[in-house]
């Protein structure tokens, strides 16, 4: 019955704990909240298992279960929640994808038509990305950069290539580390809105910054 009672209280500490969309003002549970209660759970099953005295091994579990699941997670959801606050509305998307963190920049906004010089009013989102990259650096960045299908494969190549390199020295000229960046020229491959309208190439014209934590 100790036993049952410790993970049922490790379980409802995680629930209560939650976080605050700013894009939309709802309460969510955190990744790390989840990697937390998941790791609680298991040390819980596991403490419970090998001590004498379940209750109290269920509860040592616990805890260290909790702070082994939420390591990572916790780390990229003070990022991600740091990346949201500074980027709302610059028109830069901030989405979650597991433990990494997609920043999306249209191309509307950074540079150009044909140009990889990157917009000047541009510059203070990018020194926002600088800022918390370089606050939480255990990570790899990947820069890529995105076309539509408009001009010649090769074009579209050389374009997209150029635009992520141009993104990536900018946030290594504000001091996040040129051995932590790997740049992509994705071409006019992974469309995320149909090319065959204006507004849909318009979306497709893009770099990306993909956060990846380093484990």
């Amino acid at each position: 019955m100790k036993k049952i009672c410790s993970v049922l209280a490790i379980c409802a500490f995680m629930s209560g704990c939650a976080t605050v969309n700013p894009y939309t003002g709802e309460a969510q549970t955190s990744k790390a909240v989840w990697g937390t209660a998941i790791g609680a759970a298991t040390g819980a099953a596991t403490g419970a298992l090998v001590s004498n005295n379940h209750g109290a091994g269920a509860l040592v579990g616990g805890l260290a279960g909790a702070a082994l699941g939420g390591g990572v997670g916790y780390y990229m959801d003070t990022q991600e929640a740091e990346l949201r606050a500074e980027l709302a509305s610059t028109g830069v998307s901030v989405i979650r994808d597991g433990d990494n963190i997609r920043l999306v920049m249209p191309g509307n906004i950074t540079f150009q038509t044909d140009s990889a010089d990157i917009n000047a009013g541009f510059y203070a989102t990018l020194n926002s990305v600088a800022k918390v990259l370089n606050k939480y650096d255990n990570s790899t960045v990947m820069v890529m950069g995105f076309t539509d299908n408009t001009g010649s494969a090769q074009y579209n190549q050389t374009l997209s290539q150029n635009r992520a390199a141009a993104v990536a020295a900018y946030l290594q000229g504000q001091g996040v580390k040129s051995s932590r960046f790997e740049i992509m020229g994705m071409g006019s491959s992974n469309p995320i809105a149909d090319n065959s309208t204006a507004a849909g190439r318009q979306q497709n014209r893009r770099v990306e910054i993909k956060i990846i934590p380093n484990k």
